[in-house]
């Protein structure tokens, strides 16, 4: 299988800061270039059925929540956390076989291009952004305590929006009464949809809700890749020593439009001109060449490398066959062990 880099998933260690802000910052180039195709190829028409979702300066956010996690963690990610779900693992043609809708897809082309996982490995198929994936994962870690697993730690992604809903209430709440080794990433970037922060929510920071449940609060520059990686990756080491839950709100700002469909009128002008409204990719390109830890040559080298990976991952899921309604057994994937690959008991056969 063509897989979307040859780079392995590290946790971050200050030993070698550098190194793991390379790699980073390649899988946020990589997660730049596909969706820049991915919105292409929805705006030539026909294609892609469903809504097509970028995310457009939250890349920092995102790959510094996936690479600080490891092999038997779970990751619950949402519309804009491609960067993220490289740095966990998901291959280029799990992403570009699901939006164009093939069979030989994850999702087996039943769901829609955003809802993509493979829960076996820890990467969970989103439900909805607004909440609904914390009590999943808080379900997750349970198992794993009582299996005995040790040292593992849930991430699930959110927006400002989610921690307005009732979801979000309960399912923090059990997580920090069960002292869960769970990690909350919260982006504000500013609006839920279209209702700005003043419409939403009356406390000062979106942080101070952690001192309610109990648990732990951190907040960081969205748009900075370094403080990113140092915050997001402390939280999660502080969940796998035993610290309990921890919420983390990176602010920045959303660069486009809620989706493809939206063109995003109602974001105001002088937001774009902070520091929250800066590209978090050209922020971290600036930092790599600032600090010599990659030259012009290099970074160049690197975009030729991700659009070769999205051209092939592209061209290989357009000649792949969708399912056919006439023929397609649509029964759960879950209840279809042998024709998946699967054993009675749920491992790969």
């Amino acid at each position: 299988m063509l897989q979307s880099a040859e780079m392995p998933r590290h946790t971050v260690k200050a030993s070698d800061f550098s190194e793991t802000y390379r790699r980073a910052f390649r899988w946020m180039l990589l997660a730049r270039t596909t969706e820049e195709k991915i919105a292409s190829v929805f705006r030539s028409g026909g294609k892609i059925t469903g809504g097509v979702f970028l995310g457009k300066g939250q890349e920092a956010i995102s790959v510094a929540t996936g690479i600080a996690l490891r092999n038997g963690d779970i990751f619950a990610p949402l519309i804009r956390d491609q960067a993220g779900r490289l740095a966990f693992g998901e291959s280029l043609l799990d992403c570009t076989l699901t939006y164009l809708g093939a069979r030989s897809g994850p999702m087996r082309g039943r769901d829609g291009n955003v809802h993509r996982g493979r829960p076996l490995e820890g990467l969970l198929p989103m439900i909805s952004h607004l909440g609904a994936m914390i009590s999943v994962v808080n379900g997750m870690l349970m198992a794993h305590r009582f299996q005995g697993k040790k040292n593992t730690v849930g991430a699930a992604s959110l927006g400002d929006g989610a921690t307005s809903t009732g979801a979000f209430h309960e399912s923090i709440n059990q997580a920090a009464v069960e002292n869960l080794p769970l990690v909350l990433v919260v982006t504000n970037n500013q609006y839920a949809y279209s209702t700005p922060n003043d419409r939403q929510f009356a406390c000062a920071d979106l942080v101070d809700k952690a001192i309610g449940y109990g648990i732990r609060g951190h907040s960081v520059d969205g748009t900075d890749l370094g403080a990113c990686l140092r915050v997001i990756g402390s939280a999660v080491e502080l969940a796998r020593q035993g610290e309990g839950p921890q919420l983390v709100v990176a602010t920045n700002l959303r660069l486009v439009g809620h989706g493809e469909h939206d063109d995003a009128h109602y974001i105001a002008p002088h937001l774009k001109e902070m520091p929250l409204g800066r590209d978090s990719l050209a922020v971290a390109e600036a930092e790599l060449l600032q600090n010599a830890w990659a030259d012009s040559e290099t970074i160049e080298g690197w975009t030729r490398d991700s659009i070769s990976q999205v051209e092939k991952a592209i061209a290989h899921s357009l000649r792949e066959p969708s399912p056919d309604p006439a023929t397609e057994d649509w029964c759960a994937l879950s209840s279809r062990h042998l024709a998946e690959g699967l054993s009675s008991n749920g491992s790969r056969g």
